[in-house]
């Protein structure tokens, strides 16, 4: 065997004990005459002596060692000397002196230190992936991930599910992002999709009897990118039969409370809080909340509702809204800093942004000459404003007002240092809008996907004009203001999900065309279902305190989907193309 032990296991227990490692060489110190080297592998660091009065031969091979060398030593297990022990390693407190070295293979050196404190690009980093990889950090990361894995594997097992694999290769079935095309070969102009998620297929696994099924599954969408996206990414994908939304709450919940505690060792309280969406949307201008801070949005529409300001007065009048959040401490900052507010709600999609400053007991501003008394204690009373708090104030449509001033809660919590890091808040977010309108388009469409279930009570709107009153039977997971996972119960009757279909303006053909296998496995007794799918590469991020998922993914691509390690994508041989016959468009 090249070792009998890794790097990271050696202790006092192994002292006069003849050992064999293998590894990197991760420092070299020149010590006068005598060399050390800290060898490294996936387990943790040992420290290696050559010393020319043990032998003067190895002490002499010793200096061809450079960084990442890879090596095997052979020694015996010693005391490091007083005054020498490391503590924070844990085999800090012995070395080795070698008494024979092979050189495995050797290494250019790296185009960057394997050490966490050295700053390196995300270029450098994407395209020497398997030097960044071998970094500290990400070794971890992506231990916690296959730890993460395991725990979820263990817990599913326990509880009666099935783990079941889905095909890659699947018909385009276009109800969300763009789908990755495969051309087919053997079928000339024709062509698979890459799967956006197991949808389809998870539900025809309930139609098959399978009742609890759950898939850790790679999904492919073609869209823009941005931290927190990949062109393929990985969820955890669960659907049970003849359940309701309590069941898979009490499921998520358990899984997450095992999850935290095995992998972080906190124990989260169960149950989540539930808003539902109007409520989130109400108090933090968003779905995806995160509550480890106040400052949440005020209603000002009623309290307003004479007021003689003209842009209020209007909004209102054509049925807007006006809300406001309190930046605390914020009065005294500069007219630069608030010109830049004021761009940034404009750039966020506002008309305009309104303030006032809270100062010597009262609100001040440039406009609130057009305000009454009343009005201005009770602005002042509905923000919760003090001495020196700043109340940023967006009077638009509903939608616009809330999530303007949504983002820019979360924009000045940020800047301000007010989120406690520490703290670990779930949300539940349910009864979102079955619908939403497409404005370009001009029709409806579905706002989570067209498998979910309504409210039974909203049924009866399905034939009216108050589609945007139709509540969904689905809901979100929120962590930290992050949406970690997303599901509903599903519709399991075929009437009804031609209906939905026939709402979103998706014929009978169209619905056959793309969808007629589900539709037809629900001719033979389709049971009550439901599922939720969790973003692992998100939830890793969270455990491991990372801005990016790109340091939770193995192999991640740029934001332009490019792998800069591979080359990918790439252009292929003119004869590859004839075979699928495609040809290039100049």
């Amino acid at each position: 065997m090249l070792r009998t032990h890794t790097c990271g296991e050696l202790n006092a227990k192994q002292i006069a004990k003849e050992v064999s490692l293998a590894g990197w060489v991760h420092k070299r110190r020149d010590h006068g005459e005598i060399i050390f080297i800290d060898v490294r592998d996936a387990y943790g660091v040992t420290q290696l002596v050559f010393d020319p009065k043990e032998n003067r031969q190895m002490h002499k091979k010793a200096h061809e060692l450079k960084s990442e060398y890879v090596i095997r030593a052979k020694g015996v297990v010693r005391k490091r000397p007083d005054g020498t022990v490391n503590t924070k390693i844990p085999t800090g407190e012995v070395e080795i002196l070698v008494s024979a070295l092979l050189i495995l293979n050797p290494s250019e050196t790296p185009p960057f230190e394997i050490d966490d404190s050295i700053a390196v690009s995300d270029e450098m980093r994407l395209k020497y992936r398997y030097i960044d990889l071998r970094r500290p950090r990400m070794q971890k990361n992506m231990r916690l991930r296959h730890k993460t894995n395991t725990s979820i594997r263990n817990f599913l097992e326990k509880r009666n599910f099935v783990e079941i694999e889905t095909p890659f290769l699947t018909r385009s079935t276009p109800e969300g992002a763009r789908d990755y095309l495969v051309p087919s070969r053997l079928n000339i102009g024709k062509f698979y999709a890459l799967p956006q998620s197991p949808q389809l297929f998870k539900q025809i696994l309930m139609v098959s009897g399978f009742d609890r099924y759950f898939q850790i599954a790679r999904c492919f969408r073609d869209e823009d990118l941005r931290k927190d996206r990949q062109p393929e990414f990985t969820q955890l994908d669960l659907e049970m039969s003849f359940v309701d939304e309590n069941d898979i709450f009490a499921l998520s919940e358990g899984l997450m409370k095992a999850i935290f505690k095995e992998v972080s060792g906190i124990d989260i309280p169960t149950p989540f809080t539930r808003l539902m969406y109007h409520e989130a949307m109400e108090r933090f201008g968003t779905d995806k909340p995160d509550a480890r801070f106040g400052m949440e949005l005020a209603n000002l529409s009623e309290v307003l509702k004479n007021t003689k300001f003209n842009v209020f007065k209007k909004t209102l009048e054509k049925e807007g809204s006006i809300y406001a959040i309190n930046a605390k401490g914020y009065a005294k900052i500069s007219r630069s800093k608030l010109d830049g507010f004021i761009a940034k709600a404009k750039d966020l999609g506002a008309m305009g942004l309104a303030y006032f400053k809270c100062e010597n007991a009262k609100l001040s501003s440039n406009i609130d000459k057009f305000f009454e008394k009343n009005e201005l204690d009770s602005i002042k009373n509905k923000t919760r404003a003090e001495e020196n708090d700043l109340v940023l104030i967006v009077a638009d449509k509903k939608s616009i007002a809330q999530s303007v001033l949504g983002s820019m809660r979360l924009e000045i919590a940020a800047e301000s240092g007010i989120i406690d890091d520490k703290k670990i808040n779930f949300f539940w977010i349910t009864d979102f809008p079955l619908f939403k309108y497409n404005e370009e388009e001009k029709r409806w469409e579905s706002e989570h996907h067209p498998f979910t279930a309504c409210k039974e009570e909203d049924i009866k709107l399905l034939d009216g004009k108050n589609l945007e009153k139709i509540h969904a039977r689905s809901y979100d997971l929120v962590i930290n203001g992050q949406e970690i996972a997303s599901g509903s119960i599903r519709i399991h009757k075929r009437d009804f999900q031609e209906k939905i279909f026939k709402t979103i303006g998706i014929g009978v053909a169209e619905a056959k065309k793309r969808f007629g296998f589900l539709i037809e496995a629900f001719k033979y007794g389709a049971p009550p279902h439901g599922g939720i799918a969790f973003g692992l590469d998100r939830f890793v991020t969270i455990f491991t305190k990372s801005s990016t998922i790109r340091d939770v993914i193995a192999f991640p691509k740029t934001q332009k989907a490019i792998g800069l390690m591979t080359g990918a994508p790439s252009d292929v041989d003119d004869k590859q193309l004839k075979e699928l016959h495609i040809k290039k468009v100049k």
